[in-house]
Formats: structure tokens, sequence, C-alpha cells
């Protein structure tokens, strides 16, 4: 059996017990497909699609799946598109992150399992780019990433709108009597203008810049709005170079994600004031590339790059805006002193590419500053705002870190101390956070819990609502800490992924209404305020919650890694 016996549509055969056999059975099904021997010869390109009706960011799926076969079939190759499962953070309950190891899982599986030589892998919303990620590098094989692009901003009485920083802004509006239900209604109409993703610095704009700064998409991918046509000459291009990976064997996943393209996503994160989403999914990506990496490195990060990228919910600016400055090859060009473009190999130091096969040195040599013009992208010596856009926080509270989105934050708050209210869960919150007997007053620290990666499937439910009472006042922020996470569209002095979390026993299952917490965020702690004596008396009569009976939620449960490590599963990192 020759080479080529062992490529294309030969890949992966089927086990009849006769390698004859299947590839026999192989070519007679594919030429029900009208396919013939000069189409069956060639590279086989799978296209991962996950459009959905359900995932409304990805109704522009299909134009992109077809933009990526014409860049395949100009290059010679053969596309094959298969379906993967569709997680939209809107339409699921009770939230994506849920299924993103799910998703990840599948992907895997199905490249592994199906004839191909590379695959392109179409995501956007939120999880879906991790899920694809955390696969391509399982499998290793030569991978290219493209997303469905962020939405073009609406209108509404003169002012852009953008979901979803913009949906709580109004919605935070309309809680505290400030909007009344018509207006909401107009603003409800206008916000998502067409197909795409979040047009804000939210979790699926962050993972977007970050796959790019990764390597893992090819230069300016990353912002090109939905259904433009910048975005879909950038997927005939995917489409093109998948084809040379097919045939040159790579560059593949694990020869990409180098410990310093891992370092140098995490500047680029920092530098957009990025989602804090986006640290946990860099934890897993790391994970299953054998990377070291973990909150010293972010908070190395954060310690030397400042805030340059004018977008909500850090800035005021949107996705389309920072695609006009330049994209991510501009912010990288803004970057370049403070990256690392050689990685240390056996031979001495070899240079970092990308999917591309280009030396991120030689590309940005080539690459234009920002432009003066322009306002969005700003340069290190003139940043939008100073180093330190995500804190990693630890103490007592957290001895494992959490993380706060100080860049979204109010600096009013950043050292505070005040009394604990308590909530148990989400569905807690929901029930009572309006409550008048609870007595709050601006100075009282909401905690939630049970809302981590065990006790829930670790939800966007940190971004607590302001209660009524206080929102009427007009009080527009509160210190709240959880386990859960938040929307990296989301503001406020938020508190992340408390580690660990409470449903395994962690501190904040030791919290009582009243307790102080004192938060501190320069000096990067946050405390329960509470002698240890009676900490060990509470931890001596805790119980852990009960865990889910069966199916999906049980296996992931009983399996599942903290956020200081990315959320994956175990026994889904190498070695097992």
């Amino acid at each position: 059996m020759d080479e080529r016996e062992r490529r294309g549509i030969f890949r992966n055969l089927t086990s009849y017990g006769d390698p004859g056999l299947s590839r026999f059975l192989r070519r007679a099904f594919l030429r029900s497909a009208g396919l013939d021997a000069a189409d069956l010869g060639r590279p086989v390109v799978g296209i991962c699609d996950t459009s959905s009706d359900f995932n409304t960011c990805h109704r522009g799926m299909a134009e992109l799946v077809s933009a990526v076969k014409r860049g395949v079939l100009q290059a010679g190759g053969l596309p094959l598109a298969f379906p993967a499962s569709s997680w939209n953070e809107i339409l699921t309950s009770p939230t994506t992150m849920l299924y993103r190891n799910l998703l990840a899982m599948e992907v895997e599986e199905l490249v592994r399992a199906q004839p191909m030589d590379a695959v392109v892998l179409l995501g956007g919303c939120d999880k879906t780019v991790p899920a694809q990620l955390m696969a391509a590098i399982s499998v290793d094989l030569p991978a290219i990433s493209v997303v469905t692009g962020p939405m073009r901003t609406g209108l509404w009485r003169g002012e852009r709108l953008g979901a979803c920083t913009d949906c709580r802004r109004y919605y935070a509006a309309h809680r505290a009597g400030q909007l009344t239900e018509e207006e909401l209604g107009e603003v409800e109409a206008r916000l998502c203008a067409t197909a795409g993703s979040c047009p804000v610095m939210g979790t699926a704009s962050t993972m977007a810049c970050v796959t790019e700064a990764l390597g893992m998409m090819l230069p300016g991918g990353a912002t090109a709005p939905a259904a433009s046509g910048d975005r879909l000459q950038h997927a005939v291009a995917a489409g093109r170079r998948a084809v040379a990976l097919a045939e040159g064997g790579g560059p593949r996943p694990r020869e990409l994600l180098r410990p310093e393209a891992f370092r140098n996503a995490l500047r680029v994160l920092v530098a957009l004031g990025g989602s804090t989403n986006v640290v946990v999914h860099l934890f897993a990506l790391a994970g299953r590339a054998g990377v070291p990496l973990g909150y010293a490195d972010l908070e190395e990060a954060s310690r030397a790059v400042p805030l340059l990228v004018d977008c909500k919910p850090a800035g005021s600016g949107y996705l389309e805006d920072l695609h006009a400055a330049g994209g991510v090859p501009a912010l990288l060009k803004a970057l370049e002193p403070l990256l690392e473009t050689r990685v240390a190999g056996e031979a001495g130091a070899a240079h970092l590419v990308d999917v591309s096969g280009e030396p991120m040195a030689a590309r940005l040599a080539l690459t234009a500053p920002p432009g003066a013009w322009q306002t969005t992208l700003r340069s290190l010596e003139s940043p939008l705002g100073p180093v330190g856009s995500l804190r990693v926080l630890r103490g007592s509270l957290a001895p494992e870190g959490a993380l706060l989105k100080a860049a979204a934050a109010s600096p009013s708050l950043f050292r505070h101390t005040g009394p604990a209210v308590v909530f148990d869960s989400p569905e807690d919150v929901a029930r009572r956070i309006d409550d008048p007997a609870l007595g709050l007053t601006p100075d009282h620290v909401l905690v939630l819990r049970n809302a981590g990666p065990v006790g829930a499937g670790f939800p966007e439910a940190g971004s607590l609502p302001i209660p009524r009472s206080l929102g009427s006042l007009g009080v527009k922020d509160m210190v709240r800490i959880s386990d859960a996470r938040m929307s990296g569209t989301a503001y406020g002095t938020i508190v992340l992924h408390c580690a660990p979390e409470a449903a395994v026993g962690g501190p904040l299952s030791l919290v009582a209404d009243g307790d102080p917490i004192g938060l501190d965020v320069e000096a990067g702690a946050l405390e329960l305020l509470v002698p240890e004596e009676e900490l060990a008396r509470r931890r001596a009569a805790w119980r852990p919650p009960p865990r889910p009976g069966r199916g999906w939620a049980r296996l992931y449960a009983d399996h599942v890694l903290g956020a200081e490590r990315g959320a994956d599963l175990d026994f889904l990192l190498p070695g097992g």
C-alpha cells in the first residue's frame, strides 16, 4: 500500500478486517455523491460546521462553509463539511460552559474517526472556538480556525448599540425604573442588528483575537464583521491554506502552540481588556498542549501590558472599529516590544510561526503601526488605560486564585470592606435579590456560591444584578464575589472564579451573612475576615451539595477540574 492509500479518503479506514474492501466501499459510496477518481485522489479538508437554528450568531455559517469550500477547490483539495453541535449562550440551559468539553470531545472524535488530512474549524459564539481548538490540539491534525465574525452595531435614538454590554446597561436602567417597558422593547429590536457574535469585547470577540494571536487563525481573521466581504475573503483564504497544510502535513497545532505563543496570547488578552472567560479557555488549551500556564503567567502579563483597545465593556467602541484600525495584526505591532518571537528549541532558538507558516518576526516587520487617524487602538506610549486590566486576587477567600476585570470595574471599590449577603445558587439570587427584608446597602458584598464547575456547570451568573431598591437610588455598582463566571460583555466590580469552589469545600462555602469581606485590588487580596477557629467549626459542619444523578452533567461534575486549571475534564489531559 503506497502513501496515497494512507491519505485523503483512505485515512482512518473502517474496520472490516479487509482494508481493500474498505477502500472499495468508500470509492463506491462517494461516487453516489458525484465524486469521480480525480476528486478522490485529492487531499481531503474537513470543514467543521457549527450552524444551528438555535444559534443565531451562526446564522451566516452556510455562506462561510461555501467560501471555505471555494478556497479548498481552488487549491486542489476535496472539501467535506461535517456538522458538530452548536452551543449558543443565550438559548442554552443552564450554560454553554457545561457543554464546552462535550463539544471538544465530539469534534475530537469526528476528526479522529473520519478521513481528512486537515480541518477548518468554523465557530464563533463563545464556547465553540475553544472547544474546537481543544479538540484540534488533542488530535494534532493540521487545523485552522475561522470565526463567524462580530455583528454590526445597531442604532437607537442616535446611539450605537451592540450586544451585549448595551443589553446589560439598558436592562439595568429598566430595573432601576429609568427606562419604560416600551423603550426597552425599542432597544430590544435594535440590539442585534446582523448575524455574528457580540460586537463588543465579550468572550467570542476576545477568543477570536486570542486565537489569531496564538497562530491558529490566518492574520486579520478575528475582527472582520460577519457577512462582510473581508469575512468571506478570509474564509476562502483559510480554505486554500488548509490544502497546503494537508499536503505539507503541518504545521500542526502542537507545533504552533508553544509556551511563547501562550504568553503572547495573555499579553494580547490584557491589552484588549478582554473577557475573563478566555483565561479559563487559555488554561484549558495549554493543558491539552502540555504547556504549563497559570495565574502567575497572567500576573506577569498584567503587570507589563497596559489597556490599548477602546472596546466595550472596558472602553467605548466596537469590534468593527478595531477591524477598521487594523485588527489583531495592528495590535500585535503595537505590542511588538513586549512579544516573544522566538521559541527555545533543542538546537537553539527557532522562529515562532503561525498557521500561515510565516515567522511572527517577519510579519511584524512588514506590518504598519496603528494609524494616527484612529483612536480605537492605542500605543504603549499613550495607552487607553494603565497596566492591570485583568487582576488575579488571592487570600483566605480564594487561596487558589480569583479574577477581576479591573478595566470594567469601579476604581472607587478597588479597596472595600463590607458585610456579606450570601446566596446559595443562581436560583437563590433570582428569588431574593430584590427582597427588602435583606436590608441591603451599597456597602454590602453580594456573595454567590455553588455556581462553579462542579456546583452548577460554571454559569455566567457572577454578574449579580444591583438590587432594585439600590438601583432606583442611582447605585450602579457593588462588590460581587462568586465561584461563577460572568459574560465577557459584563462590567462592574465583580470577583469571579474563586478557587477552590464552594461545591468542593472551598472557603466560599463557609461564608455567612454579615461576615466582613475585604477586597484590595492593588494588593491582589481577597480576604474573609473571620477568625480561623470559627471557620474550623463551620468547616466541620459543612456537607457537599448533591451532584447530578446521570448523563453528561454527572460525568462533568465527577471529572471537571477547577477554573484555575481550565475547567477541562481530568481524563482528557495528556496522560489522562
